[in-house]
C-alpha cells in the first residue's frame, strides 16, 4: 500500500469529536421509525468507517456495539441473527471494495467480541458460542492478521485498514493462540475427509509456517501441533529436515548408502499416510529410486501386502506413470497412486491398458489450454492429468465441486471412480483428446460439442486436474438430457440419473415433493419405502451393492431451506455406538456441516471411511427427497415403528418441509415430538 493511501500523511483526526458525533447518529437512529431508519443509516456508517480507520477506533465501537445492534444497523441484513453467521464468509466481507459490507462485518465482529468478554449479555449468542466463532474468523483471516496483504488489499485501498485493525483488535482480547490452534485443528478435520483438492490446506500450513518464522509474530504456546503439518509438506525425512530444495535434496540422495535410502521411503510413506498430504520431496525420491533401486518403491509408498502384489503384476506400468505424471510439482498424485494398488482395480482387466493409453494420450489445445491456466506450464499439461487420474482412482470419495453448481457431474465422476474406473478413464480420453464426449438419452445419442449449455454458465478453475477437463462436457450433456425431459409429467431427475450415471443406477424413482407445486406429497408413503428399500432392519438384511444417487434438500443451521443437491448414498451400517447410520458421498468441497435442528453431518468418528459422510439413519432420511431402487426387488412399504416415523416426520416439517404443507393438510400435521 501506497503511503498517501496508508494514512501516515492524512491530517490528524479527532477521535473525541467523531465519538460524539457518532453517539449523535445514533441517537437520531434509535428516535427514528423503522421505515425512516434506512435514511439515518449512511451518517452512522460514515462515521463508524472515519472512526475504525484509526487503530484505536475498535475499542469506541466495541464499547457501543450493543447500542448499536440495537439502534437497527443490522436490521434486514444476513448479520441480524449472529447464531447462523459462518465464519469462511467473513473473508469476502472483509475484503469487499463496498465500504458498507466492509463497516457492517467489522460491526458484526467487534459486537461478537463485546459478547464474548462479558460486556454484552446477547439474548440469542452466549459468550463462550461468541468466543469460538471469532476464533474461527481470526484462523480463516490468519494473512489480515499478520499483515500479509494481498491483491485483495491493494484493490481495497484505505478499506483494507479497517479489516487489518478489525482483526487484530479481536486478535489481542481473544489471544493468538487459540487462533493457531483453531486453525490447526481444522486442518486436521478437512485433511481427515482426504479430499483431492488440498492446494487451500497447503496454503493454510505454509501460512503457519510463515507466521512461526515472524520474528515479530510471538504465538507463544500456540501451535505446537503444527509441527506433523509442516514437517508434511516441508521436511518428512531426515535427509529433507531442514527443506533444503529439491535440487539439494537430489545431491544428498546420490551419497546416501542403502540403509539410509530405507529409512528415507518409511518416513516419507509414514507422513503421506499420516496426513494425505505429500512432500515434493517425495517425488524427487520416487524419480531417483526408480533407476536400480526400485525395490524400496512399496515401502516409499506404504503398501500393504495387497498394493505390493499388485505393483509387481504391473510394475513396467507404474514405473511409466511415475515417469511420465510424478515430479515435485504433482507429487500429492503418489497418495492416489498408493491408493489406487491397494484398492486392486488395475486386476480388471480394461483398467491397466485405460492407464496406458493415458499415459501415451495426445491432449487437444483446449484440454492443454484449462490444466495450463489452472496449474502453470511446468510440468507439462498432461502430467498434471496423470496426476489427477492417480488421485480419482485412489481417492473417489475426495472429489470435490468447486464452487460450481455441477454437484451431478462431480458426483458421476466420484460413481464411476469407485464403482467403474475404465469407464471414468474412458470419459477422460474422450474429454482430454476429441475435446468431445457423447452419451446415449434413451437411444438418443448426446454429445457435449452440440449442447446448447449446461447447468453452470461457466465452470471455474478451483477443480481437480480429471474435473476442470471433464465436468465442462459432463454439465452440458447434464443440460441437455434434461432439456430431452421437457413436457413430461413429474420431476426429469426420473430420467435423467440413471441415463447419466449409467446402469447400476436403480431404475426406480421416488420423489416427496410435488413438481408443480412444490408442496410435500405422501411423505409417509416415500419414508416407508426408503426404508424398506435402504434399511437393514426392513431389507432382508440386504447391504447395498452399487452406490445410489440420491437428493438432499440442504438447510442451513436455522434449518431453513436452502436448494436441492446431488449426493451418493453408499451403505448403510450400525456405527462402532450400535446406533444405525447412512454413510454418504457430498460433492461439496467440505462435508463436514450443521443443517440444523441438531443434524450436524459427521466425517470421522463413527465408522466414516475416508471421504465418506454420515447421519443417524432417522436424520438423514428427514433431509431426503429423492432415491432410486431396483423396481423388481420387492419393495413392501416397510412395517417402521409409528414414532420413529413420527420423528422423522416432524424434522422435516420443523425444516425444510415448513412451507411446503398444502393448505388443506394443516391439521394433518404431525406433532412436533422430538
Amino acid at each position: 500500500m501506497n503511503d498517501h493511501q496508508s494514512g501516515s500523511a492524512a491530517p490528524a483526526v479527532n477521535l473525541d469529536k467523531l465519538a460524539q458525533r457518532l453517539d449523535d447518529a445514533v441517537l437520531a437512529l434509535e428516535e427514528s421509525r423503522s421505515f425512516a431508519k434506512v435514511g439515518k443509516l449512511p451518517l452512522v456508517f460514515d462515521l463508524v468507517r472515519r472512526i475504525l480507520l484509526q487503530p484505536e477506533g475498535c475499542a469506541i465501537i466495541e464499547a457501543r456495539a450493543e447500542r448499536l445492534e440495537k439502534a437497527g444497523v443490522f436490521e434486514g441484513t444476513d448479520w441480524a441473527e449472529p447464531a447462523i453467521l459462518l465464519p469462511s464468509l467473513t473473508t469476502h466481507s472483509l475484503q469487499s471494495k463496498s465500504a458498507d459490507t466492509v463497516v457492517v462485518e467489522a460491526l458484526s465482529e467487534l459486537r461478537l467480541l463485546a459478547v464474548a468478554r462479558g460486556a454484552y449479555v446477547h439474548p440469542t449468542v452466549s459468550a463462550e458460542q461468541a468466543h469460538h466463532y471469532l476464533t474461527q474468523v481470526l484462523a480463516i483471516n490468519l494473512g489480515l492478521l499478520f499483515g500479509m496483504t494481498g491483491e485483495a488489499e491493494r484493490e481495497q485501498g484505505r478499506l483494507a485498514l479497517i479489516s487489518q485493525h478489525v482483526v487484530q483488535h479481536v486478535a489481542r482480547h481473544i489471544g493468538y493462540e487459540h487462533v493457531i490452534d483453531s486453525l490447526i485443528e481444522e486442518i486436521w478435520r478437512i485433511l481427515q475427509q482426504r479430499p483431492i483438492q488440498v492446494a487451500d490446506v497447503r496454503k493454510m500450513i505454509t501460512q503457519i509456517a510463515i507466521c512461526r518464522a515472524e520474528p515479530g509474530a510471538d504465538l507463544g504456546s500456540a501451535g505446537r501441533g503444527a509441527d506433523r503439518l509442516i514437517s508434511s509438506l516441508y521436511g518428512p525425512t531426515r535427509g529433507c529436515s531442514e527443506d533444503p530444495g529439491t535440487i539439494i535434496y537430489q545431491q544428498r540422495l546420490e551419497s546416501m548408502d542403502g540403509q539410509a535410502l530405507q529409512n528415507e521411503a518409511t518416513g516419507f510413506a509414514r507422513s503421506m499416510h499420516d496426513t494425505g498430504l505429500v512432500a515434493p520431496y517425495h517425488a524427487t525420491f520416487v524419480r531417483y529410486i526408480l533407476d536400480g533401486q526400485d525395490n524400496l518403491l512399496s515401502e516409499a509408498l506404504g503398501l500393504s501386502s495387497t498394493g505390493r502384489d499388485c505393483l509387481l503384476c504391473y510394475r513396467e506400468l507404474v514405473h511409466a506413470l511415475i515417469t511420465e505424471g510424478i515430479f515435485p510439482e504433482t507429487a500429492q498424485g503418489l497418495y492416489g497412486l498408493a491408493l489406487m494398488l491397494e484398492r486392486g482395480i488395475l486386476y480388471q482387466p480394461p483398467v491397466a491398458p485405460a492407464l496406458w493409453r493415458q499415459v501415451r494420450l495426445n491432449l487437444c489445445p483446449q484440454a492443454r489450454e484449462r490444466l495450463q491456466f489452472a496449474f502453470g506450464y511446468q510440468p507439462q499439461a498432461a502430467a498434471w492429468l496423470i496426476q489427477g487420474v492417480l488421485n480419482m482412482l485412489g481417492q473417489p470419495l475426495g472429489v470435490g465441486q468447486g464452487n460450481n453448481p455441477t454437484c451431478q457431474s462431480a458426483r458421476a465422476l466420484s460413481m464411476w471412480a469407485y464403482n467403474d474406473p475404465d469407464y471414468m478413464l474412458q470419459m477422460v480420453a474422450w474429454a482430454a483428446r476429441d475435446n468431445e464426449i457423447i452419451m446415449h438419452f434413451e437411444g438418443q445419442p448426446v454429445s457435449s460439442a452440440h449442447s446448447l449449455g449446461g447447468v453452470a454458465s461457466e465452470v471455474t478453475l478451483d477443480l481437480d486436474p480429471v474435473s476442470l477437463v471433464v465436468v465442462p462436457h459432463l454439465d452440458r450433456i447434464y443440460g441437455e438430457m434434461g432439456r430431452m425431459c421437457i413436457g413430461r409429467e413429474g420431476d426429469p431427475h426420473r430420467w435423467v440419473n440413471p441415463e447419466f450415471h449409467g446402469w447400476s443406477a436403480g431404475r426406480g424413482f421416488a420423489i416427496n415433493v410435488d413438481v408443480a407445486t412444490g408442496n410435500l406429497h405422501d411423505l409417509e408413503g416415500f419414508l416407508r419405502h426408503f426404508y424398506a428399500s435402504y434399511h437393514p432392519y426392513y431389507n432382508g438384511n440386504q447391504p447395498l451393492i452399487h452406490p445410489q444417487p440420491a437428493g438432499i434438500a440442504v438447510t442451513d443451521r436455522a434449518a431453513r431451506f436452502i436448494g436441492w443437491h446431488a449426493i451418493t448414498i453408499l451403505r448403510v451400517a450400525l456405527d462402532p455406538e450400535g446406533e444405525m447410520r447412512a454413510y454418504f458421498y457430498n460433492p461439496n468441497n467440505d462435508s463436514g456441516q450443521s443443517w440444523g435442528d441438531d443434524v450436524n453431518v459427521s466425517t470421522e468418528g463413527r465408522g466414516e471411511r475416508f471421504g465418506e459422510a454420515s447421519l443417524p439413519f432417522e436424520q438423514f432420511a428427514s433431509r431426503l427427497y429423492i432415491f432410486h431402487f431396483d423396481p423388481l426387488e420387492r419393495g413392501e412399504p416397510a412395517d417402521v415403528g409409528e414414532e420413529e416415523l413420527q420423528r422423522v416426520m416432524a424434522r422435516v416439517y420443523r425444516s425444510w418441509g415448513r412451507n411446503r404443507v398444502p393448505a388443506l393438510d394443516l391439521q394433518a400435521e404431525p406433532p412436533q415430538t422430538e
